[in-house]
């Protein structure tokens, strides 16, 4: 099983459209709650940086629908990292009903946020800082392991 963040919500009537049904919107506010979430108790010191010259740009972001929630839904959304690569993370979300019985997925999505620095002329990409990079680095996936092949499937 793939170690994730975890953010839970209780969906309120702000949440929905005048169909009653979460509107599409909250599921992105969600991805950044439950990131800035993770930040706060998992990097503190990226995060007193970014009162200074350290900004964290959301370059992507997405989510795909299988099923609705509606008020007072209880949701999980669940962020593990996708990848990084130099001055750019990519995290995924996974949004989970959990309200009763078994958790059922009812959304997917992903977002790309690209650490960058300030300056007088703009923003300049710049590595991620190395306590975000290990905090991250617990919610990464599972390196795959070679399967060795069962000895009846070898050739003779």
């Amino acid at each position: 099983m793939r170690a994730y963040f975890e953010y839970r919500h209780l969906v309120t009537f702000a949440d929905t459209n005048l169909v009653g049904n979460v509107y599409f919107t909250n599921y992105l506010s969600w991805q950044g709650t439950c990131r800035e979430r993770f930040l706060a108790e998992k990097a503190p010191k990226t995060v007193a940086r970014m009162d200074g010259d350290l900004a964290l740009v959301t370059s992507s972001c997405s989510c795909e629908f299988f099923s609705e929630l509606f008020a007072f839904d209880t949701v999980s959304v669940r962020m593990s990292l996708v990848g990084i690569d130099f001055s750019q993370i990519t995290m995924g979300f996974e949004y989970y009903r959990i309200t009763d019985g078994p958790a059922r997925l009812v959304a997917r999505g992903e977002q790309t946020v690209s650490c960058t620095l300030r300056a007088e002329d703009g923003l300049t990409p710049v590595e991620v800082p190395g306590e975000l990079r290990t905090a991250l680095d617990a919610y990464a996936p599972e390196p795959q392991v070679p399967r060795r092949p069962r000895p009846e499937a070898l050739p003779r």
